[in-house]
């Protein structure tokens, strides 16, 4: 590495106070001045610095942002001194990172946990690259990534997975051991990366201290999170695209926007995100799309910020009630409103614009909550849970006539939130089978949260809802999505338990859903 140019550096540091003081201080975010915070080059550690990994995520045909975060006592608010600590990275086009095309610095500093974000331009596209950091004498470990094709290139083959809902305390990570180890060229998480809440007795694994609702209390939460090293293995093989859900942050409707801030700001700080992610007080941009050729788009959803409502018709978090869930309710009146959303009014026209001007062969819907209707009694209470888009059918129904008016190719909607595995047809009419089927969803079940106390009512109601084509409670895992211009092939890989670990790993089911046919189908 050759010699640290110590006037570039001091000028990044006035640029980069200069970008923060513009967009605001905020309470949870700190946006501060820096110039109190001395730039330390060679600082001295108690422990390895990069204990929580590397990442990458959200790639560009020609940028990927890389991630790490100085931790040397993870658990206990990071253990840094408060001062600004120099890290070198580079880029390589081989594992061994003797081909360098790109290497930096940057500055770590005590506002952002110590957390890096470098957004590295000038890459080709479609490329596989490998990446790693540097802190005084300490190296992490080596990172894989890889660069979008070019946008409007022939794409002919493109495989990810996604996941969700990986609750520590329920089990172990093991299925991220088995993903690390496909070939895929992208990871998508659809939320609920940590669960905030206090240590329960007799879980597989226990939580550090108690629920979350600080800065450095989420800090601590997601440095348990990302310590599991199935998990960093996971992160440094691809690239990943994230979304949070309800566990990373909390729901507009309480008011809580001071924790909300901190939740913002801590998810920030531990996410491959760019810096037009960045939070300001309880605000966060997180909808955005992805690209890949004339292949594939994702259109990545932000389904808990604008949101209207949710504890309506007597729905309300927790569990218990007539189908197991307090958020599974009989429908009113309020919930059928025609102007309710789920996404708010400037995210829904974000989305039907990229449907309008979409060239891609496959279009996805990436988001948490599960989008088909589902009724838990539909023979007299007609059940439905509430804190997902059965809460917001108008908002659907725009998006489903939306879908069909803009003549979409191949619209294709994944899912979390459930801890469960399902298969659904979208309907134009969900109350008439034999009406329009307008695009598919997949729901993945979770890493390792397990399926709430409603299984045996939800299997029970499964006859009753025909656009379900399949439902699993069971198991745990992720799904493996490999897409080319005839198919797109679906692959529910689960393990066989989470109280251990090192469980094996299979092919629950598998679906495909034909070029120019909505709905998928058994294989």
């Amino acid at each position: 590495m050759d010699k640290l140019h110590f006037e570039r550096l001091l000028s990044t540091k006035v640029r980069r106070r200069s970008f923060l003081l513009a967009v605001g201080t905020s309470t949870g975010l700190a946006v501060a001045s820096q110039g109190s915070h001395k730039v330390v080059a060679q600082p001295r550690f108690s422990d390895y610095p990069f204990s929580l990994g590397v990442a990458s995520g959200d790639p560009l045909p020609n940028s990927v942002v890389l991630w790490t975060r100085l931790a040397p006592d993870p658990l206990n608010g990071g253990g840094m001194p408060q001062q600004n600590v120099l890290v070198q990275w580079q880029i390589a086009t081989d594992d061994s990172m003797k081909h360098i095309v790109k290497r930096g610095r940057v500055l770590a500093t005590p506002e952002l946990g110590h957390s890096v974000h470098v957004d590295v331009r000038g890459l080709k596209s479609g490329q596989w690259y490998w990446y790693q950091f540097k802190v005084g004498n300490e190296l992490s470990s080596i990172g894989r990534t890889r660069t979008a094709p070019a946008l409007g290139s022939q794409l002919e083959q493109f495989r990810f997975a996604f996941a969700s809902c990986q609750d520590y305390e329920q089990g172990y990570y093991t299925a991220y051991q088995h993903m690390a180890e496909e070939d895929l060229d992208l990871v998508v998480h659809l939320g609920d990366y940590i669960y905030e809440g206090a240590q329960r007795p007799g879980r597989v694994r226990q939580h550090n201290g108690p629920e979350a609702s600080t800065v450095e209390g989420y800090r601590n939460r997601y440095a348990l999170y990302k310590s599991d090293p199935n998990l960093q293995a996971a992160h440094a093989a691809f690239p990943w695209v994230v979304t949070p859900d309800n566990h990373e942050t909390v729901e507009d409707e309480l008011g809580d926007f001071i924790r909300r801030a901190a939740a913002y700001q801590a998810y920030y700080e531990h996410m491959p995100l760019r810096r037009t992610s960045m939070p300001v007080g309880p605000n966060m941009q997180l909808y955005r799309r992805l690209t890949y050729g004339n292949l594939i788009e994702f259109s990545v959803l932000d389904a808990r910020q604008f949101k209207n409502n949710q504890q309506i018709c007597g729905a309300k978090s927790g569990l218990g009630g007539p189908a197991g869930n307090t958020a599974i309710v009989p429908q009113c009146p309020e919930a059928l409103e025609p102007e309710r959303t789920l996404l708010g009014s400037k995210q829904e026209q974000w989305l039907f614009n990229g449907f309008d001007q979409s060239r891609a062969h496959w279009n996805v819907i990436a988001q948490q909550v599960p989008m088909a209707q589902f009724n838990y009694d539909p023979g007299s209470g007609n059940l439905f849970y509430h804190y997902g888009w059965d809460g917001y059918p108008s908002a659907r129904t725009r998006i489903l006539n939306h879908i069909l008016q803009s003549q979409l190719s191949n619209p294709v909607v994944i899912s979390g939130d459930w801890h469960s595995s399902w298969v659904s047809d979208l309907k134009s009419d969900f109350d008439n089978p034999y009406s329009l089927t307008l695009a598919t969803e997949f729901i993945g079940t979770s890493i390792s949260s397990g399926y709430p106390a409603n299984l045996e009512v939800t299997q029970k109601a499964l006859a009753d809802n025909p656009h379900i084509k399949f439902f699993d409670g069971t198991f745990r895992g992720y799904v493996r999505c490999e897409v080319n211009r005839e198919h797109w092939l679906t692959d529910f890989r689960v393990v066989s338990t989470v109280a251990t670990p090192d469980a094996p790993i299979s092919t629950l089911v598998q679906f495909v859903v034909e070029n120019g046919r909505p709905g998928a189908e058994r294989v």
